[in-house]
């Protein structure tokens, strides 16, 4: 690098942000190299671009406080938090270039994360040219048109708004710090099999186990239902149709079933044309819900920043369901017509007006997620693919016309017994042409007149029973933790890869291990207030005060220390700490022992190569042990074994899930095939 002063430098949150920002407004730029980091320059406007790598900073505890068995819990509260630079050679250039720098511009992306990324790298300028002038660049796509028009109409850093996401920080790590150290401690569960709790994470457990709670101790119920074949006199189409009642006693239903006769009579018939509205535009909860049919939330959220950084689509992290008026709609349906959404395009340009969907919440930081370029399918992975047909889909569906459906409905009547019908046929696909994720259901009803004579061809008395509630999905579980204020639309997907990592949860729909179900159970009964969403959906209402220059950081950082406080001088740590170690055993606990009959748990082998297997906690009297797989996670299902009564196991791997069944089964199997090929050779 030259000696020559270089009073423009432009700060984005990534390296390939960097690239693509300053191709977009430089066409002289030549890549140079420095302490490993990239910068773009431009010699003809003297400006650098550099991309960081995401924080630079990092917030901690002072190191001696880094020994969890011997620094009490409380100190932690009040402790101060110290900055630790994580990206060296990136502060190193950061401070070098800013001897001779006169103007910076934060380009990172506009956010509570990406305006405190940008202060981070500031701060870091700061300190060497405190003169030097500053202003921001806010954009939601890295195309073209929206970088140079950001770059047009440069304002100025929010300092609030990086403010709150620091408060954030501090906050989750005090909560993350105590809260994981006082279970870890209580549960005797160290090291690399630490147990973690957070702010976020806690509640969203909670959810997830008490609805497990709510299969397990489902009891289901009996009712009955009669279904009956009905026929045209003089026609041949047969259709079914259902009693009006449900029936919790058989008696009752007997009686009602003995009454059908072989005629009926329509009473009512109503026919008529539904509109179905498209959906709205992507916010980053809808997109996440919808992802999630293809892929982990987390990884969907990757990708879309890849995509974004791409210049493909729009920013992901954003509220607004409402596109605003600035964005030319109309011209970015035309740029898909030449592409592999031509005839999708089409049918949204052949209406004579094109009125977009709204959804309830309008913001004036980022846009709906829509797609800002055409890609075609060979330039993308698979999965790239996958989701960037999604957005595109979803952006011309919102535009397009009503689906219509002709619907009937109506009564029959055979002996005073009551049937209802609905049926629905889909005439016109309208938006389902292009949204092709919605399966088209269609229940077949021919047309009636009220007063028609029906045969009655059959009638079944049907025995049922009431079924448990589902587990939460991934999709669903963003969308209940939006509706409790837990997490924000940037950190929910991570809360949840965050319980999958930890193996408090697995499968989806989520089922939570039974760490996860001792965990939650023992919070609940000894320091309850850590596992219910109203203090962090307080705290992230704060954040928005504090974003809004209207409540003061330290006091909401001393609000939420109190609470924690108050939270230490309350727990039974002797109740605590005992609830959790047999929970910690519980899930070690596989079966008995075919031997001796003392439990069989899951253990590890000492030394280098040490290997994880089933062993008889009676050992060294009892030397029973089965072996495990030495690679991916293991999960007990709560399914034993009938012949064995061991408990099965899944396996998680990064291929998936795989059942493992019952490891003692497996076992006899493996040495009952290598007997078989020993006696063969």
């Amino acid at each position: 690098m030259s000696s020559k002063p270089t009073p423009w430098l432009i700060i984005t949150e990534k390296d390939n942000t960097a690239r693509r920002i300053s191709s977009i407004l430089f066409s002289d730029v030549k890549v140079r190299k420095k302490y490993g980091v990239k910068l773009y320059h431009s010699p003809s406007h003297d400006a650098y671009v550099i991309g960081l790598k995401g924080h630079i900073l990092q917030l901690d505890f002072p190191s001696e406080y880094n020994n969890w068995s011997k620094i009490p819990l409380k100190s932690l509260l009040r402790a101060e938090i110290v900055k630790e630079v994580t990206e060296k050679n990136i502060a190193k250039l950061l401070s070098e270039l800013a001897k001779d720098v006169k103007h910076v511009t934060i380009a990172t992306d506009y956010d509570r994360e990406g305006e405190l990324i940008g202060v981070e790298a500031l701060n870091i300028i700061k300190k060497i040219n405190p003169d030097v002038v500053v202003d921001r660049a806010k954009y939601s796509a890295i195309t073209p048109a929206d970088i140079k028009k950001a770059f047009s109409e440069l304002t100025n850093v929010d300092f609030n708004l990086a403010k709150s996401a620091e408060v954030r920080q501090k906050i989750d790590l005090i909560w993350g710090a105590v809260l994981t150290r006082l279970i870890s401690l209580s549960s005797g569960r160290m090291g690399k099999e630490f147990l973690s709790v957070g702010r976020v994470q806690s509640p969203t457990l909670r959810l997830i186990v008490e609805r497990e709670n709510e299969i397990k101790n489902f009891k289901p119920e009996k009712y009955w239902e009669i279904f009956a074949d009905f026929r045209k006199i003089e026609g041949k189409d047969v259709f079914t149709c259902k009693h009006i009642k449900r029936f919790d006693k058989r008696e009752e239903a007997e009686k009602a079933f003995n009454n059908i006769t072989d005629r009926a009579v329509v009473i009512r018939f109503e026919k008529k044309k539904v509109r179905e509205r498209p959906p709205i535009p992507f916010n980053t909860t809808e997109f996440l819900r919808e992802a999630s049919r293809f892929m982990s939330p987390n990884k969907a959220m990757n990708i879309a920043e890849s995509l974004y950084m791409s210049g493909y689509i729009s920013y992901p992290r954003t509220d607004n369901t409402v596109y605003p008026t600035t964005l030319n709609l109309k011209s970015i349906v035309r740029s898909f017509a030449q592409s592999s959404f031509e005839k999708e395009a089409n049918l949204v340009l052949s209406q004579k007006r094109i009125t977009p969907t709204r959804g309830k919440t309008e913001t004036k930081d980022h846009p709906p997620i829509y797609p800002t370029s055409v890609a075609s399918k060979e330039k993308l992975s698979r999965d790239e693919w996958v989701i960037y047909e999604l957005v595109v889909r979803r952006f011309l569906a919102t535009l397009a016309p009503d689906a219509i459906w002709e619907t009937k409905s109506g009564e029959i009547e055979s002996n005073k017994e009551k049937f209802r019908f609905s049926a629905k046929k889909l005439i016109e696909s309208g938006w389902r042409a292009i949204y092709t994720y919605y399966k088209v259901e269609e229940i077949f009803i021919p047309d009636l007149i009220e007063g028609e004579i029906l045969a009655v061809l059959d009638k079944r008395l049907e025995e049922k029973e009431t079924r448990p509630p589902p587990r939460y999905t991934a999709g669903n579980l963003i969308k209940l933790m939006e509706k409790y204020g837990l997490g924000t639309k940037s950190t929910r997907h991570e809360i949840i890869n965050k319980l999958y990592s930890r193996k408090y949860v697995f499968g989806n729909p989520l089922r939570p291990s039974e760490i996860a179900i001792a965990v939650i159970e023992a919070l609940k009964n000894n320091a309850e207030t850590i596992t219910k969403p109203e203090m962090t959906s307080k705290l992230e209402k704060d954040m928005d005060e504090i974003a809004e220059g209207r409540m003061d950081d330290e006091e909401v950082i001393e609000e939420s220390v109190k609470f924690l406080e108050d939270l230490l001088n309350e727990v039974d740590m002797e109740a605590l700490s005992k609830s959790l170690k047999d929970g910690v055993k519980k899930d070690k606990t596989i079966g008995k022992c075919p031997e001796c009959g003392k439990d069989l748990v899951i253990r590890k082998s000492r030394g280098k190569n040490a290997k994880r297997f089933i062993g008889c906690s009676g050992y060294p009297e009892c030397s029973f042990t089965l072996p495990l797989p030495q690679n991916g996670s293991i999960y007990l299902t709560d399914k034993n074994c009938e012949k064995h009564e061991i408990r099965k196991i899944k396996l998680r791997t990064k291929k998936g899930y795989w059942n493992l069944g019952c490891p003692y089964c497996n076992y006899l199997q493996w040495l009952s095939q290598k007997n078989k090929n020993n006696s063969e050779n």
